[in-house]
């Protein structure tokens, strides 16, 4: 998504002068293009993410709407002080966007695995935080978000091969898109791991059970309108999630289910220990956690078994 992202913020910093691009010495090979066309709005502060959020806040104040650039755990851990004591108290347009969620960045251990990111952005009440699930919809919701009055988290993934031609990059800001018919079970999922839970419904699918997935891109603001209606009519929903199973879409599809009295049985699908200590591929990863295709759909088909 790394690339949709640059190629649709390009677009819109020669549609508006207020759009800059700050990072953190981070985006090589993906944010040169922008640095050329538009070198007196781009800024590399350098290893510094609290630094980066205090030259966007100000930027911001002054009128300008700043993207600030970093891998989730940097974007969403280094600076939240700042990030939520700058631009989310004063209502301010900055747009921190968190590189590559989950196990993306498997391969450099725990402190690049984003996993807590959407629980620590998502308990903002006014943070629009939006996790888009492939290249065509990150471009989507950038372009339909960016002018928002407020602050926006935005958690783009690392891959731009990974894609969901059914859902044809639809976005709309908090709302669910479905994609296919959704039974007795619905697989909810928000980001890149959305691709997992499609080839998971699938397998569920090969084996007799009716099951759909609906893609949930934004957290904030919350989707419950469209998350009760999916909700009361199905038996079983699981939630999918690269990231811890507290605080993210699990607890949020957990807040509907209770609140609104509904009869759903919910499976949380997502990180349940920390990984510490474990590196390896994003694949590898996913699968050691329950998250790729075949242990989701084995789980689910678990929890449905009388």
């Amino acid at each position: 998504m790394r690339q949709a992202f640059a190629q649709a913020l390009m677009e819109l910093a020669a549609a508006d002068p207020r759009v800059m691009l700050l990072t953190a010495d981070l985006g090589f090979g993906v944010l040169e293009k922008f640095a050329a066309a538009y070198p007196d709005r781009f800024f590399n502060v350098g290893v510094a993410e609290a630094n980066m959020i205090g030259l966007a806040t100000g930027l911001a104040e002054g009128g300008f709407i700043p993207f600030a650039y970093s891998i989730a755990t940097f974007a969403a851990l280094r600076p939240y002080d700042q990030f939520r004591n700058g631009p989310v108290a004063h209502q301010l347009p900055v747009r921190l966007v968190g590189i590559g969620g989950g196990f993306e960045y498997g391969q450099n251990g725990l402190t690049h695995q984003g996993l807590e990111d959407l629980a620590l952005m998502r308990v903002q009440p006014e943070l629009t935080t939006i996790a888009p699930a492939d290249p065509a919809q990150a471009g989507a919701a950038l372009k339909a978000t960016y002018a928002l009055p407020g602050p926006i988290y935005y958690r783009i993934g690392k891959s731009d091969t990974l894609h969901l031609p059914e859902l044809e990059g639809r976005f709309r800001l908090g709302r669910v898109e479905v994609v296919g018919e959704v039974g007795e079970v619905v697989l909810l999922a928000t980001g890149a791991i959305a691709v997992e839970a499609m080839a998971a419904a699938s397998l569920l699918r090969q084996s007799g059970v009716r099951a759909g997935v609906a893609v949930v891109s934004t957290l904030r603001p919350e989707p419950v309108a469209d998350l009760r209606e999916l909700l009361a009519r199905c038996t079983l929903a699981a939630t999918i999630e690269a990231h811890y199973v507290w605080g993210g879409l699990g607890s949020l599809t957990a807040e509907v289910i209770a609140e609104g009295g509904l009869g759903c049985r919910l499976l949380r699908c997502g990180v349940v220990s920390m990984p510490a200590g474990a590196s390896g591929s994003e694949a590898h990863l996913n699968h050691r956690h329950g998250l790729s295709s075949a242990a989701l759909a084995k789980r689910i088909l678990a929890a449905l078994a009388p």
